[in-house]
């Protein structure tokens, strides 16, 4: 089995060290970095699955370092920050991040997190064997295939981190159907919603972005405004 490589970056090297030994202990192939900069270089050479990148670091900062690795890479990205509001967290995943974790954390949870990112991550080639029509959707000028996580708008194919692919590929296969922002977050997220947050929100605005929705008199994803978002049928 290959060696699944995750990236940790924090210039606090005590933090680094700490959730390197829980990483390794649940088999993983840890590279730290304890700058922006030494972490962009090590993506040059590592095939990195994962990466978790500190916010608050001198120099340039984890939410440029997010914004510098979405360039050219859809990798899982899971931000750590001492902040913990409701609007610096909008920032972190505003700029691609997939998840958000505050600081101090739990080690279990962050691993736990770890693993729920990868899974998504790696559903991109799956062993199982499924029909074609059940792989692929094909609506209102959108194109998905599940089995490679591709999918083209209009004739033009965008890249898509797996958290956005899963956001969009359950509104497709649903037309018609309205999810709840938490209806959301539980299916894609596999997690019981304990407190409102703008988490989906986030993601469905960046996805709007890729999607080039701004530009459209025709939306793909319609709002139902109080209640949330659907794909028609």
């Amino acid at each position: 089995m290959a060696e699944t490589n995750i990236l940790v970056v924090d210039d606090e090297k005590e933090i680094a060290e700490l959730v390197e030994l829980y990483l390794v202990s649940d088999g993983y192939k840890v590279h730290k970095a304890y700058s922006a900069e030494e972490g962009l270089e090590i993506l040059k050479t590592v095939p990195v699955d994962l990466a978790l990148l500190d916010i608050m670091m001198p120099g340039m900062d984890g939410l440029e370092m997010c914004r510098k690795i979405r360039e050219f890479n859809n990798i899982p990205i899971i931000m750590l920050s001492a902040k913990s509001t409701d609007l610096d967290k909008i920032m972190g995943l505003s700029t691609g991040a997939d998840d958000y974790v505050t600081k101090p954390f739990n080690p279990l949870e962050l691993t736990a997190r770890v693993k729920s990112q990868l899974r998504r991550y790696t559903q991109l080639n799956p062993n199982n064997q499924v029909e074609k029509e059940e792989n692929e959707i094909s609506i209102h000028g959108l194109e998905i295939n599940k089995e490679n996580h591709r999918v083209v708008v209009y004739g033009e194919e965008i890249k898509l981190t797996p958290i956005e692919f899963d956001i969009l590929y359950l509104l497709a296969s649903n037309p018609g159907k309205v999810f709840s922002t938490d209806d959301i977050f539980e299916k894609v997220w596999n997690e019981k919603v304990y407190e409102a947050n703008n988490t989906v929100m986030v993601h469905i605005r960046r996805l709007r972005g890729k999607m080039k929705e701004d530009t459209r008199a025709n939306k793909i994803i319609t709002t139902v405004w109080g209640v949330g978002y659907k794909i028609e049928k």
